[in-house]
């Protein structure tokens, strides 16, 4: 999505103002009393806010199984990407299951039922709340739209922070759910 909205979640951060030794806690609610879930070292970079709490002192992130949150004053936003969508970004998934990785080396299809598609980008644009990448896939366009929004990959309970159609123009519809970590 456009640098100018780069203060939009979902966006990728670093740990600041930890000290050596220390750990920024991931916590069960936005409350420094709340039980800890995890934690991150200081410096950790590539971390995923994917909404902040109402008073915005506390960001929510996603974990393998559920989320939790961690204070926004021991964050830093890392710079945007120069592409009109992120990169990286993980797209995936179920019923049936798939997945699309976008990275600064190119982009993959994958199925687990059929061989891995290495996708040639032709084109991206990007608005305000998503955007579009479209690829040659041996042979036929395939199209990654993503939009800004809240989205369950619906056999987890993670929560992602942007919704993905992956199709070809043709019979192929694919819903899911993207990430900015391959975490």
């Amino acid at each position: 999505m456009p640098s100018a909205a780069a203060q939009d979640l979902p966006a990728r951060f670093s740990v600041t103002d930890v000290p050596p030794g220390d750990r920024l806690n991931i916590r069960e609610a936005p409350s420094a009393s709340a039980r800890i879930l995890g934690s991150f070292q200081p410096g950790a970079t590539g971390i995923e806010v994917i909404a902040k709490s109402p008073d915005g002192r506390w960001g929510l992130v996603p974990l393998a199984e559920g989320a939790g949150w961690v204070a926004m004053r021991y964050l830093r936003a890392e710079p945007p990407s120069a592409t009109p969508l992120p990169r990286p970004l993980y797209c995936r998934g179920t019923e049936p299951f798939w997945s699309v990785s976008v990275t600064a080396e190119g982009a993959l299809f994958e199925r687990p039922d059929q061989d891995v598609i290495r996708l040639r980008q032709h084109g991206e644009v990007a608005g305000l709340t998503g955007g579009v990448m479209a690829f040659d896939a041996g042979g036929e366009t395939l199209d990654l739209t993503v939009i800004r929004a809240r989205c369950s990959d619906g056999m987890s309970d993670r929560p992602y922070g942007l919704q993905a159609m992956v199709w070809n123009r043709g019979a192929l519809f694919l819903e899911g759910c993207c990430t900015l970590t391959a975490r």
